[in-house]
């Protein structure tokens, strides 16, 4: 059981026009304790991408809060964001050299233990457990909660723990996981995302039973 402050690591849904976000981003980072948003960016040519996450970051990083590129290193360093989050760990060994030694290097997507370890022999500054995957499934909650656990108590590499609902939140907290993300069903709870990330933020804050 983790006895260090737990933190919420926020990700966006894909953004292709950024002047309709900046609000629902400010309603969320003010609604909790938020470590890093991981920016997912629709399809675009490099410029327009550099552009879009430029934009991001000037509200994200205003509050100490990192800003991820979601599978894009390539631009992370021009547009100024804090690192780049990859799926899989080939992809990450491969983006080490973008993004090392300036930048946070994160890595999801680990299908086993095995993958898992090896992101972080290669410097993971964290490693992501319990996202959807490219269809949408994931792996069993159980399972999920299970890796979680073994890897809070065996390695000083930071977890993320993905909650697929606000339900998630509390049985991942008891994990140990550093951090739980709140992926793209955040932006759109019927209370508003503000209001959703407080909901989070206050299960993430209360006390183990």
């Amino acid at each position: 059981m983790s006895t260090h402050r737990q933190r919420l690591y926020l990700i966006t849904p894909p953004i292709a026009e950024p002047a309709e976000f900046p609000p629902k981003l400010e309603a969320a980072l003010d609604a909790g304790d938020i470590a890093a948003v991981l920016l997912r960016l629709a399809p675009a040519d490099e410029r327009t991408l550099i552009s879009r996450a430029k934009a991001m970051a000037t509200i994200v990083q205003r509050r100490d809060v990192a800003l991820l590129l979601d599978d894009r290193p390539d631009i992370a360093p021009r547009a100024g964001a804090d690192g780049a989050h990859l799926t899989g760990v080939e992809r990450f060994v491969a983006a080490l050299a973008l993004l090392k030694p300036d930048r946070i290097a994160g890595c999801g997507g680990l299908r086993s233990r095995h993958d898992a370890m090896l992101a972080g022999e290669a410097g993971a500054h964290y490693v992501l457990f319990g996202e959807p995957g490219r269809h949408g499934r994931r792996a069993p909650f159980a399972e999920v909660q299970e890796r979680l656990r073994w890897w809070a108590e065996l390695f000083e590499i930071a977890c993320v723990g993905y909650a697929e609902s606000l339900d998630e939140v509390a049985p991942l907290k008891q994990t140990g996981a550093d951090f739980i993300a709140l992926g793209e069903w955040i932006w759109t709870e019927p209370q508003g995302v503000g209001a959703a990330i407080a909901a989070a933020a206050e299960r993430l804050a209360a006390p183990s039973p």
